[in-house]
């Protein structure tokens, strides 16, 4: 089916993408995955290309497209090539940059955007903790008020780019007493006294990304590392979280329709019984099956992201889309890595990484079990 949500810029534009894709990115992700890693070149290239600044006004650097459906496209091409690209990108320019474009000071945005637009500095966001996973109200980590200085214990764990990252948006609580209405955003820059990383985490998939602990010891910032208001992170968070579940979803079908995509060839080349594999009526009927999900699902993609451009998306329908999205991607790469046989185990194979990637999506960005229990509240259940 015709999608009709994207013009001629943002075709153009798409191109742009995969044009960068295909020269600077491709002939490498084997050494990302094997350093665990996107090297810093692919940040600063990606920025002398203008996709790193999407959510960033022209006066700072960025592109200003002020177009929602750009971020769309960049996360499509993206996770074509792998969901780890996809997700790295978008952790940097789709979720912790509009933090600071619509908190910062103008102090901030000054000191910070330009060099966010370029590559020069690697957003990471830190709200998962290890003992609070999905529950953002439980955060552990303090910031406690020490003359001018704020100081900053704790630690955050599951931090994708938190690696390399030079800024990391972190939430800490700031006042006990109010609970979840008593945490702060603080951006905490990576060569602060006091921060330090703990090893690369050995994850089941998604190798590429430089996933890490951040520990935070007697950190001590100023007020002007406030982002947004004094105990209104929780606000903050709950506002944006909707575009990061969008995102993600954006990266999950389209992840998984390219592996699909991947895999209806297989079927046609792949023979047995002295007949493509595709064939036969149960392989026909199941690629059938899973083409019209993905579609369907990107009919409902499309939508919301229409609404988000408008201003309208709800956060029911936003974790609608979260697990939704999810769920339809592990289906389809579990097929399709058993349309693929015993060549569908060997990670040689893109079916079979793509499949270990996937996984994670049911439980980042909110366990697809937290977003069910939202939509239940407003069925009134």
């Amino acid at each position: 089916m015709k999608r009709e949500i994207y013009g001629e810029d943002h075709e153009t534009f798409r191109k742009s993408v995969r044009e960068f894709l295909e020269r600077s990115v491709i002939p490498h992700v084997e050494d990302y995955a094997a350093n665990k890693a996107i090297p810093r070149e692919f940040w600063l290239e990606a920025g002398k290309q203008g996709f790193l600044g999407l959510e960033i006004p022209e006066e700072y650097g960025g592109a200003g497209a002020g177009d929602y459906r750009f971020n769309a496209v960049a996360t499509e091409e993206l996770s074509k090539v792998n969901a780890a690209l996809g997700s790295c990108w978008g952790i940097h320019a789709d979720i912790t940059a509009p933090y600071l474009v619509a908190l910062g000071t103008e102090e901030q945005k000054q000191r910070w955007l330009p060099g966010v637009a370029s590559g020069e500095i690697l957003l990471a966001i830190g709200m998962t903790e290890p003992s609070g996973g999905s529950d953002l109200a439980a955060l552990k980590t303090t910031a406690v008020k020490d003359g001018d200085d704020w100081v900053i214990n704790g630690s955050k764990t599951f931090i994708t780019n938190g690696y390399s990252a030079d800024l990391i948006i972190t939430a800490v609580r700031t006042s006990p007493e109010k609970k979840a209405r008593g945490i702060t955003l603080f951006a905490i820059p990576a060569d602060a006294p006091g921060f330090s990383r703990g090893r690369k985490l050995d994850k089941v998939g998604q190798d590429e990304s430089d996933t890490a602990e951040l520990f935070f010891e007697d950190v001590r910032l100023g007020d002007d590392h406030i982002v947004g208001e004094l105990d209104g992170g929780f606000i903050h968070m709950m506002q944006k979280l909707p575009q990061e579940r969008l995102g993600c979803s954006i990266s999950n079908i389209a992840h998984a329709k390219q592996i699909l995509l991947e895999t209806l060839q297989y079927t046609k080349e792949r023979h047995a019984f002295g007949a493509p594999i595709g064939t036969f009526q149960h392989s026909k009927f199941l690629l059938a099956e899973l083409f019209t999900q993905i579609e369907v699902s990107e009919a409902f993609l499309d939508q919301c992201v229409v609404a988000h451009d408008k201003g309208e998306l709800t956060p029911v329908d936003a974790a609608k889309a979260k697990w939704w999205s999810s769920q339809i991607q592990n289906d389809v790469l579990d097929h399709c890595v058993q349309l693929h046989g015993g060549y569908g185990f060997m990670n040689e194979y893109r079916v079979a990484r793509a499949w270990r990637d996937a996984r994670v999506s049911k439980i980042w960005a909110g366990s697809n079990e937290i977003m069910k229990e939202l939509i239940g509240r407003d069925l009134g259940l």
